[in-house]
């Protein structure tokens, strides 16, 4: 089991970040962002499920900037409302610089990857351009288009789902068209489709981003050369 730790900001801000880790040496580190509905359960269970395959995963609390231990509790209209409330506290830049001091504490573990979720995963893409991440992976990023002229720097998967309320159809063909070398999958799916405690919940979808995403990180952290500590 993981735990929660508190982590200075390069600002001085104090958020929590929870920590899970392998029994043994870690073959790599990764950093989690959360979506609209902050650090909760779900979170904490991928970090779980990553440090059961051999990774340090680290997520951070972004929304502790707005309200320190704030937790979205559930997936309905009014927690929706909730998270869309916190989000709209957080702005990109702090963000970013949140993610990026993140990445540097699992640098402990050598080479680090970036998987985020909706708006964790438009992060993951940031984290690709700006952070100096080995690779990164977004599901259903909808603001990765926001942010489409800047060029990954490490290998980038995206991942998409074809019946998505909340992301313009349109983005994974944007994706496609302004970074071809970017592996982007579309899923028969909705939006949120690999949290397991949404009703947009697609085992099958899931699963079948699990087994690409897990393939792809081991292909690109496990043998990547690490950065270097504040590059």
């Amino acid at each position: 089991m993981g735990q929660t730790i508190e982590a200075r900001m390069r600002d001085g801000v104090s958020i929590r970040v929870y920590r899970a880790g392998p029994e043994g040496t870690p073959r790599a580190g990764l950093v989690i962002m959360h979506e609209a509905f902050g650090m909760n359960n779900h979170i904490r269970d991928m970090c779980e499920r990553y440090a059961a395959e051999g990774y340090l995963a680290l997520a951070p609390a972004l929304y502790d900037r707005v309200e320190k231990g704030v937790e979205v509790p559930g997936y309905g209209a009014e927690d929706l409302a909730r998270g869309r409330e916190l989000r709209q506290g957080v702005e990109w830049e702090p963000a970013i610089a949140d993610m990026k001091t993140v990445i540097g504490l699992a640098r402990e573990a050598g080479a680090v990857g970036v998987v985020g979720y909706c708006w964790g995963g438009s992060l993951a893409w940031l984290a690709a351009t700006r952070c100096g991440a080995d690779a990164a992976v977004g599901y259903y990023g909808g603001q990765i288009v926001q942010f489409i002229d800047e060029r990954p720097e490490c290998p980038f998967m995206a991942h998409f789902a074809e019946r998505d309320v909340h992301v313009p159809p349109e983005s994974a063909a944007t994706v496609r068209r302004h970074h071809p070398g970017v592996p982007v999958h579309v899923y028969d799916a909705d939006h949120g489709f690999n949290c397991d405690r949404r009703a947009d919940y697609d085992a099958e979808a899931a699963a079948l981003a699990w087994d690409r995403t897990s393939g792809f990180l081991a292909a690109n952290l496990v043998a990547a050369p690490a950065a270097v500590a504040g590059e």
